[in-house]
């Protein structure tokens, strides 16, 4: 790296010329993140706190949650303090890890979301089977092998990145490392990049679209035969499961498909805010908190809490 690299650090511009974003750095941001935090937070006490959560469903939530706290840590405090201090120099050092760290969190995201949809097809439509199908060593197995595929498919697009030259300009269009981004500043030939960036994001996302689909197909198709009332049940469930996703991948593939010629810094900033930060600040929303045995649970622990203070 040190002798393909000519430029020691990135300036990471987090506005556009002629935009003055500074509202979105001092009050949504910030909000944004904090409601991440104490959502995801009150998901992860919760489940472990409560016995009755102690499910499947209820542990890859939870994974989910630590997962989304990190995901949205690596971008937004690091862009808000620069944008208070105005020091927007970062390192290659901390690019790299900035850009590792930023794709592995969003390849087991869309892992984990898949593994989900998977469980909830086998709690509808396979109900008896469902201990046996998703019993707790498969639960830690399909968890492993999606951190192992987060960390090899990083792996990949920052090696590939970083072998490149980047003897240009050093000012990065965003207010976080990310791959696109670095593209058009290098000097070398980006072809390879690109393909690979391309298929790897084709293989991996549209590969979860589908097996999400083909899931929620199965649910739907295996729901409509219920009760008139199981039918809303499950829809309310998965429909906005389905939406998160839809987003996350939609924003995703905007920024990293988009031909690197073409560059509108401020939709790519938007997207890149969007698929980094709603889907985790959305997650508690809809999985757990609109979820009756998780309201139920949180009421369990406060009592809990209450009665032992009160002793």
């Amino acid at each position: 790296m040190a002798n393909a690299t000519m430029v020691t650090e990135f300036l990471l511009l987090g506005s556009p010329d002629g935009w003055d974003l500074s509202f979105l750095y001092f009050t949504v941001f910030p909000m944004t993140y904090l409601g991440t935090l104490l959502g995801n937070l009150l998901i992860v006490t919760v489940t472990t706190a409560d016995k009755h959560l102690h499910t499947p469903m209820y542990f890859f939530l939870r994974n989910l949650s630590i997962l989304d706290m990190c995901y949205i840590s690596i971008t937004v405090p690091n862009a808000c303090v620069n944008s208070l201090t105005g020091n927007r120099a970062i390192s290659v050092a901390g690019c790299a890890t900035q850009i590792f760290l930023v794709i592995f969190c969003a390849c087991v995201e869309i892992l984990f979301l898949s593994i989900m949809a998977w469980d909830r097809y086998v709690a509808i439509c396979q109900p008896l089977q469902y201990p046996l199908i998703m019993n707790p060593q498969i639960c830690v197995h399909m968890t492993l092998a999606s951190l192992l595929s987060g960390l090899l498919y990083a792996g990949v697009h920052t090696g590939n990145t970083f072998c490149l030259s980047f003897c240009q300009s050093n000012v990065v269009h965003q207010f976080f490392c990310d791959v696109p981004s670095l593209l058009r500043l290098s000097c070398s030939d980006t072809t390879s990049n690109m393909v690979i960036l391309f298929v790897l994001a084709v293989a991996v996302g549209g590969g979860c679209f589908t097996f999400i689909a083909m899931s929620y197909f199965r649910i739907f198709a295996a729901v409509l035969k219920f009760p008139t009332r199981a039918p809303g049940k499950a829809f309310s469930t998965c429909t906005p499961h389905i939406l998160v996703f839809s987003l996350f991948l939609c924003s995703g593939a905007g920024v990293y498909l988009k031909p690197s010629a073409t560059s509108d810094t401020l939709q790519d900033l938007l997207l890149s805010a969007f698929y980094t930060m709603v889907p985790p600040f959305l997650n508690p929303l809809i999985y757990s908190l609109r979820n009756k045995q998780v309201k139920e649970a949180v009421r369990r622990v406060i009592q809990r809490q209450l009665f032992s203070g009160k002793r």
